[in-house]
């Protein structure tokens, strides 16, 4: 009789030497805002250090291999090389895995519901009598011809109108999602890169969006002194500049961009670590990054008045702690009739997936 004979566990390793190259490159390329240059730079000192690279594959094979697939393009006028759509694409996938990776495997299915049952888009377990008007693709004919054999008997089978029950059936709702993004100056001081999370999160919320749920829309600005909108594929290359942070232009962009939206739900994510300490009157601007500015405070509560008259609620998600900032948010929030969550940059994005889908299975009213 022969028994088990153990060894020593050797974990496998599917990768080729390429995709464990990509994948570290192409998180370098986020943190460098898309210059090429030097995530292989970065890349290149890290090889040094931790051996990525030997006789068989090496840094050159690498770039080769990245131009031969479709992922960098060389700019030989300059010199240097620059990411392509492909690579652009090829992070946002890897910021939904990393993201919401985890969090997609708890969800069933890939639509979103609100609270109405009726004829809708969707059966789901609950189930009712027949009544006029229900149409006959909501019958449940199982448990209709159950009721029918325990009504009259199974010696002559018939089945009238009190047998018949259908399938209760949810709306799946259409939301419309403005993501504001902070960019002033203090997303990437003390210390902290908080610009990064951030696009990481956007790029996640982007590529959930269009893949399972092609009937939102989801519009991206960036704030600081003067706000503007941005395409999905600018978010890896999305760069902090030495400004101060307008939360008013961002609000009233945010407003612009929803009312050509023909959906009913419509909400604002915004994703801010500052308080707010620039306004634009005319072609001046009035700056005060000294504490809370009670003027500028008034004209973001007046935003906030603004933005739920017109039922649009904002999500507030402050990744910082001062005290006296949260307080401002909890005002704002007030105001608005919107959410605030005070998070860290790691738990950033669990908190942005879980309010989006919150979000989805009613309607903003």
């Amino acid at each position: 009789m022969s028994g088990f004979r153990f060894s020593k566990h050797q974990p496998k390793d599917d990768q080729s030497p390429f995709e464990r190259l990509f994948n570290i490159f192409r998180e370098l390329l986020t943190h460098t805002s898309g210059d090429v240059n030097e995530a292989l730079s970065w890349l290149n000192e890290l090889d040094r250090e931790y051996k990525l690279t030997d006789k068989n594959y090496g840094m050159g094979d690498f770039i080769e291999d990245l131009k031969r697939r479709g992922y960098l393009q060389e700019n030989e006028q300059q010199g240097t090389f620059v990411p392509t759509d492909k690579m652009e694409q090829s992070i946002r996938q890897a910021s939904l895995e990393q993201i919401f990776g985890k969090l997609k495997k708890t969800r069933s299915r890939g639509q979103h519901k609100t609270p109405f049952s009726g004829k809708g888009d969707e059966m789901t377990s609950d189930r009712r009598q027949f009544q006029f008007g229900d149409g006959l693709e909501q019958i449940d004919m199982t448990a209709s011809m159950r009721n029918a054999q325990i009504h009259h008997g199974t010696d002559e089978f018939m089945m009238s109108e009190s047998d018949l029950e259908v399938a209760e059936q949810e709306h799946q709702a259409q939301t419309s999602t403005v993501l504001m993004i902070d960019i002033s100056h203090s997303m990437i001081l003390y210390g902290e890169d908080r610009i990064t999370p951030a696009k990481k999160v956007a790029m996640a919320l982007a590529e959930l969006i269009t893949r399972r749920y092609p009937k939102d829309t989801l519009d991206i600005l960036v704030f600081g002194n003067d706000a503007w909108q941005i395409e999905i594929k600018d978010l890896p290359f999305l760069q902090v500049g030495p400004y101060h942070t307008n939360t008013v232009a961002g609000l009233e962009l945010a407003m612009d961009l929803l009312r050509r939206r023909k959906n009913p739900n419509k909400q604002i994510f915004m994703i801010t670590d500052g308080k707010p300490s620039c306004l634009k009157e005319g072609n001046e601007y009035y700056m005060n990054s000294f504490g809370l500015d009670r003027k500028i405070v008034a004209q973001c509560l007046n935003r906030a008045h603004a933005c739920r008259r017109l039922k649009i609620p904002v999500t507030t998600f402050m990744i910082a702690q001062d005290p006296y900032l949260q307080k401002f948010v909890e005002e704002f929030t007030e105001a608005n009739n919107g959410r605030a969550f005070y998070t860290s940059l790691k738990g950033l994005g669990e908190y942005i997936f879980e309010d989006y889908t919150r979000n989805r299975r009613r309607t903003v009213r």
